[in-house]
């Protein structure tokens, strides 16, 4: 018998199709797992609400339900006291909001309505078992309402954020500042691009995490951006792929230099972003057009979609931005950055970099 055998390329091409089926299976597996784990904690977490409004069982009743299941179930997890109050605190969270924004609709007294009412509630419930348990639980100790919390329920399953993206995302407001920028995209792209588009933009860009001074100028933006890169990148949001900076551009023998360049991998286009360390000026959207024609001219491929431009600036007059928008035919948008924690030269100088701790940690001198 022999048992030989020969690697070819096809052998080479099912081999990496088949690894590729046991990955998804083992993803659909896991979100399978996650969704009923999650429906039971709904269930039980409205049996709970339901059992300490009519049973008589006292304030004790949530730990002597934990230390019940954790002696039938020792080896599953979920059945803390903390967890099961977590596990309340998520079904009230939502129960109670749906139950705020179905009131608009009426009494719910013909069948239609109340089918309505049920499908809805459905539809959310739905989507938190879509997520993490720990997702859920940063989401109902951090948002405000049903509607934040759907929001950042979907861009987690859109862009399969890690909890630690989750947080930051929420921690930086960006529920408020998503598709909130300045820009012309209804009118000088088409659908579905201008929609996506607009959700890409922010008002403003949380710079927070550059350290910077109060009199920081444009330059040092630009280098600030690119040594912390990943947070920028982060800030701007899923799709965007780094270039470069000071990108060069020769139009006819002169030469002109982009700020930055990105390419938008959901977009299928290249983005120009232009930073400005001072309050916008008109000449600045003329100036971001010509930089997006002449990346559409020279760049850009029959593969590509439309270039768009994004104009961050320290501050901005909304009403000047729109009349500077108003004859641009180019798409951009206009948003302000924000840096919150500056601190004084002399504290900032004081300081040790980032590599003198690396150093440090590693014992080298």
């Amino acid at each position: 018998m022999n048992n030989s055998l020969i690697i070819d390329e096809d052998y080479s091409v099912w081999l990496k199709e088949l690894k590729n089926k046991v990955r998804l299976v083992q993803i659909k597996a896991a979100v399978k797992v996650n969704s009923e784990l999650l429906q039971f904690y709904w269930d039980l977490g409205a049996d709970i609400v339901e059992k300490q409004t009519t049973a008589k069982w006292g304030d004790g009743f949530i730990s002597r339900l934990s230390h019940d299941l954790v002696t039938e179930f020792p080896d599953m997890k979920g059945f803390s006291t903390r967890n099961l109050k977590y596990i309340k605190q998520w079904y009230l969270f939502y129960s109670q909001e749906i139950e705020k924004s179905q009131q608009g609709i009426g009494q719910f007294s013909s069948p239609a309505l109340v089918k309505s009412k049920e499908a809805f509630g459905q539809q959310a419930v739905a989507q938190l078992i879509q997520i993490p348990w720990g997702h859920n639980i940063v989401i109902i100790s951090k948002c405000k309402n049903l509607d934040e919390a759907i929001f950042y329920i979907q861009k987690t399953i859109q862009n399969n954020w890690s909890r630690s993206v989750l947080t930051h995302h929420i921690e930086g407001n960006l529920f408020k500042r998503e598709g909130k920028a300045i820009n012309n995209f209804k009118a000088t792209l088409p659908e579905p691009q201008s929609d996506l588009a607009i959700e890409t933009l922010k008002d403003p860009y949380n710079f927070d995490f550059l350290g910077l001074t109060e009199k920081h100028n444009e330059k040092e933006l630009e280098d600030a951006l690119i040594n912390h890169v990943t947070n920028f990148l982060l800030e701007l949001g899923a799709g965007f792929s780094y270039l470069g900076k000071q990108y060069k551009l020769e139009v006819s023998g002169d030469e002109f230099f982009i700020d930055l360049l990105f390419y938008h991998v959901k977009l299928h286009c290249y983005v120009v972003v232009e930073l400005k360390a001072v309050k916008f000026k008109p000449e600045f959207a003329g100036k971001l057009n010509f930089y997006v024609s002449a990346v559409d001219g020279i760049l850009k491929s029959e593969h590509d979609s439309n270039t768009i431009g994004i104009l961050i600036c320290k501050s901005k007059n909304d009403t000047v931005v729109e009349y500077a928008m108003k004859d641009v035919h180019k798409p951009i948008g206009v948003s302000e950055y924000l840096i919150t924690k500056n601190l004084p030269d002399e504290f900032r100088l004081s300081l040790p970099s980032i590599e003198e701790i690396e150093a440090e940690l590693s014992g080298n001198k």
